[in-house]
C-alpha cells in the first residue's frame, strides 16, 4: 500500500510540473473538469447525462479526460488538473490513510459491482466456478481492483488458479487470442464482440460472483466541494436522472443516443453491451454508497494484502446529498 501511496502523490508531483497547456485549469466558470479511470459502456450514465441535455439543464458544461488508471486520475484531482476523479475508491482510501489536509471525498457512486465478464475458451452452458481449478486468468494487474475483485471471488468459492499479473490491461485481449491464458477477464463491449466473432465464450460475470461493491465513483478535494455546492449538486442531479432513463429505456433506443460517445462501435454492440450490465445490476439508483458495500471493498484490498489499515467510512465518504437529490428525482 506504502507503495501506491507513493506512486499517487508522485503523479500528483509531476502533474504538477506539466505545462499549463496540458492540464485544464479549475476556473469559477460553468466547466466541470472530471478525468475517467479510463472510457467505457459500463459508465453510460455519465454520458447520457451530457447527451440527454441533463448537464446543460444544471447549467453545467463538461470536460472530460481520460486518466487511463485510477493512480492517475486521483494524481490529476491531487494537483488540480481535474475538479472531479471519476475511478474506484480504493485511491481515496490510500490517499486518506497517507493523511492529507484536503482528502479527496467521495461524494457519489455510479456502478455497485464489478463490471468485466470472464471469457473461456470454449462454451460452458453449465459453467461453475470450480472450473477454474488449476488454470490460468488473465485478470488484470497486481493490486488493481478488478484482479483483487477476481482472487476475491475465487477465495469465496475455495479455488485455486493461477492469475497472469504479466500483461498490462489495455493488452489482454491480444494476449488471451494470442494463446495466453485459458480465461481472460473482459469489459462490454469486447466481451459480447469477442463472442460474437467466435473467437471466446463468456462463462460468468465476476460482478455476480464478487457482490455489491463501490466500483467507481465520483470524488473530489474537500475545498472543492465546499466550493463548489451547486456543481457537485447539479452533477449528482445529472447522473442520477441518467441512470433513471438508462433502466427504464429499451437498450436499443439508449444505445443510439451513446453512440456518439464511442466512435467505431455499432448501435447493435453497444444495445448487447447495455442489455449485459443491466443484467447484472451494474449502477446504483442512488448514488449515496453504502456503508456495508464499502466495507466489501476494504475486505477485498486486505485479502488482496494491500491495505495498511482500515479507514472509516466517513474519512473518506460523502453521503447526504446525493440521497437528497435520489429522493427528489424519485419523488420519495
Amino acid at each position: 500500500m506504502k507503495n501506491k501511496l507513493i506512486s499517487l502523490l508522485a503523479a500528483a508531483v509531476m502533474a504538477a510540473a506539466i505545462p499549463f497547456s496540458l492540464f485544464a485549469c479549475s476556473t469559477d466558470d460553468g466547466v466541470l473538469r472530471i478525468n475517467e479511470v479510463t472510457h467505457s459502456v459500463f459508465y453510460a450514465p455519465l454520458y447520457l447525462a451530457d447527451g440527454l441535455g441533463y448537464f446543460e439543464e444544471e447549467g453545467i458544461e463538461i470536460e472530460l479526460t481520460n486518466g487511463g488508471g485510477a493512480d492517475a486520475t486521483m494524481a490529476a484531482v491531487l494537483s488540480g488538473g481535474a475538479d472531479i476523479g471519476f475511478c474506484g475508491p480504493e485511491a481515496a482510501i490510500y490517499v486518506a490513510i497517507g493523511g492529507s489536509n484536503d482528502a479527496p471525498k467521495v461524494f457519489g457512486q455510479l456502478t455497485k459491482r464489478d463490471g468485466s465478464f470472464l471469457v473461456g475458451r470454449t462454451a460452458q452452458p453449465d459453467f461453475e466456478w470450480s472450473d477454474l481449478e488449476g488454470k490460468e486468468i488473465l485478470a488484470g494487474r497486481k493490486g488493481g481492483v478488478p484482479a483483487m475483485t477476481f482472487e476475491y471471488a475465487l477465495d469465496e468459492k475455495g479455488v485455486s488458479a493461477t492469475l497472469n499479473y504479466d500483461v498490462a490491461f489495455n493488452m489482454m485481449t491480444a494476449a488471451f487470442e494470442g494463446g495466453v491464458a485459458d480465461y481472460c477477464t473482459m469489459f462490454e463491449p469486447t466481451a459480447s464482440e469477442y463472442q460474437a466473432a467466435g473467437k471466446g465464450y463468456i462463462v460468468a460475470s465476476v460482478g455476480q460472483q464478487s457482490g455489491e461493491v463501490p466500483y467507481t465513483c465520483f470524488m473530489a478535494k474537500q475545498s472543492y466541494i465546499d466550493k463548489n455546492p451547486d456543481k457537485i449538486e447539479g452533477l449528482l442531479r445529472a447522473v442520477t436522472k441518467a441512470i433513471k432513463y438508462v433502466n427504464e429505456t429499451p437498450s436499443a433506443t439508449v444505445a443510439a443516443q451513446l453512440a456518439p460517445y464511442f466512435d467505431g462501435t455499432s448501435i447493435a454492440s453497444l444495445e448487447v453491451s447495455l442489455d449485459s450490465y443491466k443484467q447484472i445490476d451494474a449502477w446504483v439508483t442512488d448514488m449515496a454508497m453504502k456503508e456495508s458495500a464499502f466495507e466489501r471493498l476494504q475486505d477485498i484490498i486486505e485479502s488482496a494484502g494491500e491495505l495498511e489499515r482500515r479507514v472509516t467510512f466517513g474519512e473518506v465518504v460523502l453521503t447526504e446529498q446525493a440521497h437528497a437529490i435520489y429522493q427528489e428525482v424519485y419523488g420519495l
